[in-house]
């Protein structure tokens, strides 16, 4: 008696139940070996916190936070030790906005000439050409910016010094130029091209287009380029520590040498203090102010980048 098509199904539904479940057990290993390295991250992420947090609180038993917060003296290797942050935290923002100056600008513009005026070709040369910034060592930036760009500077300002912030943030800002354009360049592309037709339809030049349809459409995703930037002059260390002189004084004039959070931490670690002391627990103390300061920023962009989205 022939078989009919439902029993024929059933069997092979029976034969293949093996082969159907070792494919599951495969996804499910694929599955959790995924959720690991996503997982990773954030145990990494915890266990900084963790550790910054757990040497730091040693310290605040010997410096009050008033006098971590207020004072205007940083000077933990001295006899006559001070423990004010500000001086680490004005360098740090003195040198960030002057890389920012010199970046954003930069970067936008490179991103609005690789999206919208090169052909896709040429693109695929000068996008990563650019991306070969990221790539140099920062040590070099570093000596890039005290023997080249200062002695430029110094045509333009004789009074300048050997160390000086201006240097500093200017090459850092050239160094951050790739992670600004390069997310802005894959945001402004993910533009839809019915709004750069209706605009030229409307008359609109190319760029009337690209400034005022396609950056404003793109900006919630360049404002995530603009975050990672932020973040990468904030932690930026070898340029800083190598061209800005490495002295933690309180002002807003960047034609003088300066100390940021970073360069003190590797000021300090080159050093021989004992473990325990004040003076090394001040390194986590640094580290935790700064990671306070980026995580404020990321958060900060967040908000922007979520309130742009809702207006779109």
């Amino acid at each position: 008696m022939p078989k009919t098509s439902s029993q024929k199904l059933t069997e092979f539904t029976a034969a293949d139940h093996p082969v159907r479940r070792l494919r599951r057990l495969k996804e499910k290993a694929i599955e959790f070996v995924l959720f690991l390295a996503a997982a990773s991250s954030v145990l990494v992420t915890i266990g900084i916190v963790g550790i910054l947090i757990t040497e730091s609180l040693p310290f605040f038993s010997h410096v009050s936070l008033k006098d971590f917060l207020t004072d205007t003296e940083w000077t933990p290797l001295f006899e006559n030790a001070r423990y004010g942050i500000l001086p680490l935290v004005c360098g740090t923002f003195l040198a960030t906005v002057i890389a920012l100056t010199v970046a954003i600008p930069l970067g936008t513009v490179a991103a609005a000439y690789l999206s919208e005026y090169v052909a896709p070709g040429p693109r695929e040369i000068l996008k990563p050409v650019l991306e070969l910034l990221a790539a140099i060592p920062t040590v070099v930036y570093g000596y890039f910016a005290l023997l080249f760009v200062t002695p430029l500077l110094q045509k333009v300002f004789p009074d300048l010094g050997g160390f000086n912030v201006l240097s500093a943030g200017l090459v850092i800002g050239v160094m951050i130029v790739p992670y600004v354009s390069s997310l802005s360049e894959d945001a402004m592309r993910s533009v839809p091209n019915h709004l750069r037709e209706a605009s030229f339809a409307m008359g609109a030049s190319r760029f009337q287009t690209v400034f005022r349809v396609v950056i404003p459409s793109a900006f919630s995703g360049m404002t995530s380029a603009y975050i990672l930037g932020i973040s990468r002059a904030l932690g930026e260390t070898m340029v800083v520590a190598i061209a800005a002189g490495m002295q933690p004084n309180l002002t807003l004039n960047p034609l003088q040498p300066a100390a940021t959070i970073t360069a003190f931490i590797v000021q300090v670690s080159l050093g021989d203090l004992p473990h325990g002391s004040v003076g090394y627990q001040s390194i986590y103390v640094a580290g935790l102010t700064l990671l306070t300061l980026t995580l404020t920023f990321n958060v900060i962009g967040m908000w922007l980048r979520k309130k742009f989205q809702e207006r779109e």
